[in-house]
């Protein structure tokens, strides 16, 4: 499905408004604890709140991580998106250096125009509570508008998303403005040339569909397919490399940064040793 057949439907050309921060920790408490019974209600989850600050924090991605895509009233949906902006300002922005091409850290505290989702077919997010893919943190960061928009995406579609392809929706409260949802391959035996060419194809789908958007100058890529998915990393970074190059090559002026993002010291060292 192109873009001009779903944009409308979730306000993409709409810019997103930022939120009061909450500055006062009795605020926060009390404002976590309306979302809270909120979420637990809806989904009939009547467990104690939690007293201690950091396993609200937890209780509420966890309800979040398990509810399905639905409207939320305007005033709750306000109150979620104060506590997540709050959140992604008290962890840290980060703005990046012009020159720099790999990153290793947190995908959600870039300030870049466009971050890269590694979805599943589905393209709701993961529905597991705390489960540690990049699926779950860029969702749970962004709260349940971004799951929103993207079931009404796989609504007008009609079908599961395709292995290589790419939706794109706004950030919400992530620090950027876009987010690019592309389904990589899964490697469940023998790394094949199959795999690479669907690999490739995701890396140059995100590319191409971002491209479309005039205010995208920069994208980050998280590691596609190499987490549940078992890409092998090295493989994987070679191959991601590769098609950046040849993408960047038939279009050198499009992008003025794209960043490969990185979790640990030992991706950032695989990438580090292609680039």
């Amino acid at each position: 499905m192109r873009l001009r057949e779903y944009a409308d439907a979730i306000s993409l050309y709409t810019s997103v408004s930022r939120p009061e921060i909450i500055s006062r920790k009795d605020e926060l408490i009390s404002t976590l604890n309306k979302a809270i019974n909120f979420l637990s209600n809806e989904q009939k989850s009547y467990s104690k709140i939690p007293l201690d600050l950091e396993e609200k924090k937890k209780n509420l991605r966890g309800l979040l991580n398990q509810r399905m895509p639905g409207i939320i009233p305007n005033d709750i949906s306000l109150i979620l998106d104060r506590i997540l902006w709050t959140e992604r300002v008290e962890k840290g922005i980060v703005e990046l250096k012009e020159t720099e091409a790999v990153w290793r850290g947190d995908i959600t505290q870039l300030q870049v125009d466009a971050i890269v989702n590694a979805a599943n077919s589905d393209m709701l997010g993961c529905f597991h509570p705390l489960h540690a893919c990049i699926d779950n943190a860029i969702h749970s960061a962004a709260g349940p508008q971004l799951r929103e928009d993207c079931h009404k995406i796989m609504k007008l579609q009609g079908i599961r998303e395709q292995t290589g392809c790419a939706k794109i929706t706004k950030a919400h409260n992530l620090p950027s403005k876009y987010v690019v949802h592309t389904v990589g391959p899964i490697v469940e035996s023998t790394l094949s040339e199959k795999h690479r060419s669907l690999l490739a194809s995701s890396y140059k789908s995100c590319l191409d569909l971002a491209s479309n958007l005039e205010d995208i100058r920069s994208i980050a890529f998280c590691c596609i397919s190499t987490g549940v998915f078992g890409y092998p990393k090295e493989e994987a970074a070679i191959t991601a490399i590769k098609a950046v190059r040849e993408w960047k090559k038939e279009n050198p002026d499009r992008f003025d940064r794209i960043i490969f993002n990185v979790f640990t010291e030992k991706d950032y060292d695989i990438y580090k040793r292609h680039i």
